[in-house]
């Protein structure tokens, strides 16, 4: 049965700061929901900041990131809808497998332990940020034009130097490497359990042209997860890149997200 939720924890991915939720964050706010879009840990003050010291981000894994946003949840007066963008998406499946959503709504998310090297497209956008192979400290920006490539290749040059040059920070290589070596580490920290019966009310979304998760990824994920009893739903946006959340009909994106996460949350 859905319940009415008034809390909503939005959560971002690699190379962006909470500045890419601003479109959703005044969305929501706007209808009279409490928004959170925390940082993750080592991102404070301004992007030009972070670029000229982000050590404060060398060796964060995915452990430090799902305590990070489990400590702060249950800091909340009720269990919220989680929204996760990316790598924020994999945060938001592993903080749903541990009951801390009332629903979840995962937007191009990376997929858990498993499904990652099924995508040629991920895993050759992400090949420079793995190299060498045997630097695991430490953090990675791609250049511009990368960035570009794999992130915001629908916008025209200018808007996408625009975020590259207010929204682009660097990201711990150590998460980097977990996606990428997860396949083939049991136990990894980035497993979740597809057919858990508690897991809450899980809507995945894709974007018809993403290149960084591209939408046939998206929809493995949703197979997947199909494994659990609970409520899983897909709705796929054509022509939407990785930047789906803030690129022109963003809206629609959001008012989806918030019509079938109130149907269906639960407490």
């Amino acid at each position: 049965m859905s319940v009415r939720c008034n809390t909503l924890v939005l959560i971002h991915g690699w190379w962006l700061t909470p500045l890419c939720w601003e479109p959703f964050r005044r969305f929501f706010g706007n209808l009279g929901y409490r928004v959170f879009a925390p940082a993750w840990p080592g991102i404070a003050g301004e992007v030009a900041e972070v670029r000229r010291d982000p050590s404060g981000l060398d060796d964060i894994g995915c452990t430090e990131l799902v305590a990070h946003y489990e400590a702060i949840i249950r800091r909340l007066p009720e269990p919220p809808i989680v929204f996760g963008h990316g790598y924020g998406g994999l945060i938001a499946q592993l903080l749903a497998d541990r009951g801390l959503a009332a629903a979840a709504v995962v937007i191009d998310a990376l997929p858990p332990r498993g499904l990652f090297l099924r995508s040629y497209s991920t895993s050759r956008a992400l090949l420079p940020a793995l190299t060498p192979p045997f630097d695991r400290h430490g953090t990675y920006l791609p250049g511009f034009d990368h960035f570009w490539r794999i992130v915001c290749q629908t916008l025209p040059e200018s808007e996408a130097r625009r975020i590259y040059a207010t929204q682009a920070v660097p990201a711990p290589r150590r998460v980097l490497f977990q996606a990428a070596l997860a396949p083939f580490k049991l136990g990894a920290t980035l497993s979740v359990n597809f057919g858990n019966p508690a897991r809450p009310p899980l809507l995945i979304i894709g974007g018809g042209a993403d290149v960084l998760v591209p939408a046939a990824l998206s929809r493995s994920l949703f197979r997947q997860h199909r494994a659990s009893p609970g409520h899983t739903e897909y709705k796929e946006f054509p022509c939407r890149s990785h930047y789906i959340i803030a690129e022109p009909g963003w809206q629609e994106v959001a008012d989806h997200a918030l019509t079938w996460s109130l149907a269906h949350a639960r407490a």
